[in-house]
């Protein structure tokens, strides 16, 4: 049996670069101090972002750059340019502030006057929406945003936020208190709920089976894998499996799974069955044996995006999980 080091990344590892349909989203360089200033300086930009002064001095791009670098670099904040993928052109800005404790992301960005009414707004906060929630240690997204402002209002609302209330922030350009509206997102409004299956027959509740195995090393450990960008409850964390295929057994299905995801071959004498999950979700009922294997062939390898985490018993119920998994932690702690 091969045992795979593999853990999950830290916040300080993860500052990205993201790629849209016509957008590129990247840390700010020195170089960008001067357009930076020219495109955020305009009182239309300017008058919506709390914290900027007005008006915009070259020394202020200059430090809030190296500012944002060292955000980056602690993981306590995410800032990058908006650039246009084909020229390079800077357009805008966007960050995410990081809150570990409350498990919270806080969005913000502004495009500059020029490039309005182009889709960029919309394009680059949902990329980095997806890309906070898949990989950083979030729950929820929280944003803010001038109550005279309906056009950004309208760009939160089409990525997936909703307005939850009110509040007043200090804005320096306005000189003062200015009424904003808060508004929250969730896996669900930024990824979409997971996908029923077909409804059972006299429209009763469809059962969707999926098996799940628990890969013990020689340590103890548990392996846990990321669901990545791009699917259903992303960047949650869950015991390797998948979807048993009509006419399939799960421990077939499981085998499957575990050579796609994993790249690692088991043998069905090495599934040991130990309990099973029942979840309802919206519009159909899950349910999900796990198995425990402690022997395979390879080195488990991350083949489909998702981050791998080898995982102490104890130390399971500190990653979070879907709900249907989690009733397994408990089970699977005590009897390790």
């Amino acid at each position: 049996m091969a045992i795979s080091t593999s853990t999950a990344p830290t916040a300080a590892d993860l500052t990205p670069v993201l790629t849209t349909e016509r957008l590129l989203l990247r840390p700010f360089r020195a170089e960008d101090a001067g357009p930076l200033r020219r495109l955020i300086s305009e009182w239309a930009i300017v008058r919506n972002l709390a914290a900027v002064p007005y008006p915009y001095e070259p020394e202020h791009a200059e430090a809030w750059i190296e500012s944002a670098r060292a955000q980056s670099a602690a993981g306590s904040a995410y800032h990058l340019a908006v650039a246009r993928a084909d020229s390079g052109e800077l357009v805008g800005g966007i960050g995410l502030r990081v809150d570990p404790a409350a498990r919270q992301g806080q969005l913000g960005y502004w495009i500059g006057r020029h490039h309005w009414r182009q889709g960029y707004a919309t394009e680059a906060a949902a990329r980095l929406a997806g890309w906070g929630l898949a990989n950083l240690s979030l729950d929820t997204l929280l944003a803010e945003v001038a109550a005279d402002n309906p056009a950004s209002l309208a760009v939160l609302r089409r990525v997936g936020f909703r307005p939850t209330g009110e509040a007043t922030r200090d804005f320096p350009a306005r000189g003062g208190e200015t009424r904003v509206v808060t508004l929250t997102a969730g896996r669900h409004e930024i990824f979409g709920s997971p996908a029923a299956p077909k409804a059972a027959v006299g429209g009763a509740r469809a059962i969707l089976l999926v098996a799940a195995c628990a890969l013990i090393d020689a340590d103890g450990r548990v392996l846990l894998a990321r669901r990545p960008e791009g699917k259903k409850l992303a960047g949650l964390w869950e015991f390797p499996g998948g979807k048993v295929d009509e006419g399939e057994t799960p421990e077939a299905a499981l085998i499957r799974e575990l050579h796609e995801e994993l790249g690692i071959d088991v043998s069905a004498a090495c599934l040991a069955p130990f309990a099973f999950a029942s979840h309802g979700y919206d519009g159909f009922h899950l349910l999900m044996p796990l198995y425990l294997c402690r022997r395979w062939q390879g080195t488990p390898q991350a083949r489909e995006g998702q981050a791998l985490a080898w995982v102490r018993p104890n130390r399971l119920h500190t990653y979070k999980m879907p709900p249907a998994d989690e009733p397994l932690v408990p089970m699977l702690r005590d009897f390790l």
